[in-house]
């Protein structure tokens, strides 16, 4: 695969991870109360106008759109597509609220394989989970109503500080206090310490891997950017959660809840990458961080052709509007 010599520019410091969010929390709040009261099926009729505003009206994110879904499905991809795309994330964003209330009912989950992640749990040793800006992060929460032992599942999610932060305002707008997932926020001086004892506790810790942070943040300098192609263009990925995985010693597996249309949804784990075993080589820790990389990407890449729909990177991703 190549190497970081393709000639691939890093992010500004004015990209996606210093944008405001569009949304804010009386809108977060009101689609809330909406979506409690009128119920899912009603509720779902307002998605349409929303999306139609967004694809006719906001062209930056339409330009991301388009370039993304010609790679993924190649040149016929048009405004259908586009309009698809942004559906299946509304349908996502506002099913959130009912996995947060804990509205398991009113969803088909189909789950696989959650028992290598489980193995881990039993064992005491907790396990990373990477996935993407892809389908649901809150429809994996499905996993512990589906067996005996589910509740042992754990899952945190791991953020640096500002997107914590937050993560954490929207959660508390809109999910049942019992059910809203644990955040440890990186970047901290005791991140490492508590990021290790929740894993120590057979915890789960959860990344969404497909981003890079700008050059300047203090995060981005204990880790390094790797171009790879991806849906046939190089683009640049952080290996920062495979050090971080490397350095507590844990194994990695991939995870995503990938969006089916309707009320269905496939949540699964899919091993990735194993750092248990201390590597007292560097060069040979260095290879298997690389080779980690290289797996997560081709898996995701292999999901984005699969289901090209559930991939929500709604910014520059390839670096294109620099040149």
């Amino acid at each position: 695969m190549a190497g970081e010599d393709i000639g691939v520019k890093k992010p500004e410091a004015g990209g996606w991870a210093h944008r405001p969010e569009r949304s804010n929390m009386l809108a977060l709040r009101f689609i809330c109360w909406l979506a409690l009261t009128c119920g899912r099926r009603l509720t779902r009729l307002i998605l349409p106008p929303i999306c139609l505003y967004f694809l006719l009206l906001d062209p930056t994110p339409r330009r991301h759109i388009k370039r993304y879904l010609f790679r993924a499905i190649g040149p016929k991809a048009g405004w259908a597509d586009g309009y698809r795309l942004l559906h299946t994330f509304a349908s996502t964003v506002l099913d959130r609220v009912y996995f947060l209330r804990g509205r398991m009912d009113l969803f088909e989950v189909r789950i696989s394989g959650q028992q290598a992640v489980h193995a881990e749990i039993d064992a005491g040793r907790g396990a990373f989970m990477l996935g993407a800006h892809m389908g649901s992060f809150e429809a994996m929460g499905a996993c512990r109503q589906h067996s005996d032992d589910q509740s042992q599942l754990r899952l945190a999610m791991l953020m640096f500080t500002d997107n914590a932060q937050r993560i954490s305002a929207i959660l508390e707008a809109i999910s049942l206090p019992e059910l809203r997932p644990h955040i440890i926020a990186l970047g901290r001086p005791h991140s490492m310490l508590d990021l290790r004892d929740w894993l120590d506790g057979g915890g789960l810790g959860g990344l969404l891997a497909d981003r890079t942070l700008p050059a300047g943040e203090e995060a981005a300098q204990r880790s390094n950017d790797i171009v790879l192609p991806f849906l046939g263009q190089p683009a640049t990925f952080s290996d920062g959660p495979f050090r971080l995985a490397a350095l507590l010693r844990r194994k990695v597996f991939f995870m995503a809840g990938l969006y089916l249309g309707g009320a269905s949804y496939d949540v699964r784990f899919e091993p990735l990458a194993d750092f248990s075993e201390r590597l007292a080589d560097p060069a040979e820790r260095e290879r298997r961080i690389r080779a980690a990389v290289e797996a997560y990407v081709l898996r995701l890449e292999a999901l984005c052709r699969e289901h090209p729909y559930n991939w929500f990177n709604f910014h520059d991703f390839w670096l294109e509007d620099a040149h």
